[in-house]
């Protein structure tokens, strides 16, 4: 599940980013509302975080101006205001959910939650590829039947490659989908966690599903 947040206070931004990935959530962030626009426009987000206050353009003009371009991501706006009319005014033109600041992470939680259930009320929240299983909500992970425990990382390019599955995708590729990896100063990251992946959810099983394509990548399928 991938998250932008769009907010200009760059502490409030650091600490959702870490919260988010700990919760196995890629993310971007962004601070003003302009390239907002932008990131949203050219990505795929499954939740925006917006803050009302923002330089360049405020977080109302960012909303008004996704709906106009028919991006129907659920957003959730930030703000610091008491005023209930920059709320009324932000779910008039398309806000899916408001949060006061300040606010307690577990409660951003389950608003995400809740938003991330009825963009998926038509469709599956599960993600297959053969015999294993990913829930994108309880971030439970299944292979015949057996649960598998994985960290946030793990789970963040595990879900990766089942979105992509039969796709070669390259290091290079992985790491710029995956937030979550890029703080990391090691410098084989994508390999270190593909090795770990394959420790659990290869190793116990006779069939393998990641497999190296030799000089362009790995991919995940069944054949």
């Amino acid at each position: 599940m991938k998250v932008l947040i769009v907010e200009d206070d760059i502490k409030i931004v650091n600490f959702l980013k870490k919260g988010l990935e700990e919760e196995s959530y890629s993310v971007d962030y962004c601070l003003d509302g302009e390239e907002g626009i932008y990131l949203a426009s050219v990505n795929d987000y499954d939740v925006i975080l917006l803050d009302i206050m923002l330089p360049i353009k405020d977080g109302i003009e960012v909303c008004k101006t996704l709906r106009t371009q028919n991006i129907n991501t659920p957003i959730i706006m930030l703000t610091a205001k008491n005023s209930t009319e920059d709320t009324i005014k932000g779910l008039d033109i398309g806000a899916n959910d408001y949060l006061p600041k300040p606010f307690s992470f577990n409660e951003l939680l389950a608003r995400i939650r809740v938003q991330l259930r009825l963009k998926t009320e038509t469709q599956t929240t599960l993600l297959a590829i053969d015999d294993l299983q990913l829930d994108l909500l309880t971030k439970n992970i299944q292979r015949a039947g057996k649960k598998i425990e994985l960290t946030a990382k793990e789970f963040s390019l595990l879900e990766y490659l089942v979105r992509n599955k039969n796709k070669v995708l390259s290091e290079s590729v992985i790491l710029s989908s995956l937030s979550n990896m890029e703080d990391s100063n090691i410098s084989n990251i994508i390999n270190v966690y593909i090795y770990r992946l394959r420790n659990k959810i290869d190793k116990p099983f006779e069939k393998k599903l990641i497999k190296t394509v030799r000089g362009m990548g790995f991919k995940i399928s069944d054949d």
